[in-house]
């Protein structure tokens, strides 16, 4: 009889064995770990991901993109393979959290920073307003545009829809706030065309106790009080009334801050003569403007060290003089974000609400929560109570 009796050979390999050698070629996956990964099975309200774990990673549908997403086969399609972030770590079932918004969210942050370093102007479309200003979307960042820094006569209610050029205020990852200004785009476009010493007729749009708030072509200039005149100004209400046109020259530009500031002082062909005889003042501008220009020009080239006549340089109203009167712009001040955009308040006039004039003796600036003006001329970070913080939808 033959023993069929099979001896089962040793091989020396049990089940412990096995599973430590999983463990050994398994990868570790850590929150923050960029991974690839292979779209395997999509639902309804995510998709599940092959990411050589021993459990199928998952990505929620809000994850999937910076922007709003209504469905996965929006951004996904099976067998798609590309890269994630791993969000969080595993959960009671070994399974691995994913997300897209935020590679996304990191790469946009990057984009924007160097956007801002090359002083871009963008464009975007405002997309919603609440009482503080308008919002927009930036590489798919949501960005604030403060109401003292929105260059328009529309109620900003009216402005969703519309695209502005924007500079960049602030960019902000770690506080998560982008903050830009439709007012300095205009005012960049504008002083490439003018010129410091340049006399221009604009008209009067607002009026505060510090200066008036001339329109000059679109954009919006100070004319502090104490340019005005040579005669003393107890309040620009006594020389000028809303929507007069006036003669005015440029006696500074300030690309980088957005600041244009005017004087009808360094037109005066005697002093007082703005307030006595206006008229005066308008018909000997253009020539009290280029003896204007002769001293400046004097006075670079006596500060460059190139001689001059004595008579070309002995002003008792050189520039550095005259720029040293005007106001000089706040730094910002950007309050706690809020998240929920309203669509409350008529924006306070442009030319009214763009500077934030430094101290003088005959008036106060408006409260925070009236808008502080700050004019073109002294463009400022300035941002108002309502700022949302950047968020990804």
């Amino acid at each position: 009889m033959v023993n069929t009796k099979t001896t089962v050979k040793d091989i020396g390999f049990t089940h412990e064995d096995f599973a430590a050698l999983l463990d050994k070629y398994d990868y570790h996956f850590s929150p923050g770990d960029v991974v690839a990964g292979t779209v395997f099975s999509i639902e309804p309200r995510g998709a599940l991901i092959d990411i050589g774990a021993k459990t199928a990673a998952y990505i929620p549908i809000q994850e999937m993109s910076i922007n709003r997403v209504e469905s996965p086969e929006e951004v996904l399609q099976s067998n798609e393979t590309r890269e994630f972030f791993i969000l969080t770590d595993e959960n009671e079932d070994g399974q691995l959290t994913l997300s897209i918004r935020r590679i996304e969210y990191m790469r946009a942050w990057e984009r924007v920073r160097q956007l801002q370093a090359e002083d871009a102007t963008v464009r975007s479309q405002v997309f919603a307003t609440n009482r503080g200003g308008a919002l927009v979307r930036i590489e798919g960042l949501r960005g604030f545009i403060p109401g003292s820094h929105i260059s328009t006569r529309k109620p900003k209610e009216e402005l969703v829809a519309e695209e502005l050029p924007l500079k960049f205020l602030e960019v902000d990852e770690d506080r998560n706030r982008l903050v830009l200004s439709h007012r300095r785009a205009l005012v960049e476009r504008k002083m490439n065309r003018l010129e410091v010493g340049e006399v221009v007729i604009g008209t009067v749009r607002g009026i505060k106790p510090y200066g008036a708030f001339i329109d000059i072509g679109g954009v919006s200039g100070l004319l502090h009080i104490s340019e005005i005149s040579h005669d003393h100004i107890d309040t620009p209400h006594s020389v000028f009334n809303v929507n007069d046109e006036v003669k005015v020259m440029i006696i500074d530009l300030d690309a980088e801050r957005g600041r244009i500031s005017l004087s009808t002082k360094q037109l005066e062909p005697e002093p007082g003569a703005m307030v006595k005889n206006r008229e005066l003042v308008y018909e000997k501008a253009e020539e009290m403007a280029a003896k204007f220009r002769e001293k400046m020009l004097a006075q670079k080239q006596a500060k460059a060290g190139i001689e001059v006549p004595v008579d070309a340089t002995d002003s008792d109203e050189l520039s550095d003089e005259i720029l040293e009167d005007v106001p000089s712009a706040m730094e910002e001040d950007l309050p706690e974000e809020t998240t929920e955009p309203v669509t409350e308040a008529t924006p306070e006039p442009v030319t009214e609400a763009e500077a934030t004039p430094e101290p003088v003796t005959e008036a106060t600036p408006e409260p925070v929560a009236e808008a502080i003006p700050e004019p073109v001329t002294e463009a400022t970070s300035e941002v108002s109570e309502e700022i949302p913080p950047v968020t990804v939808e």
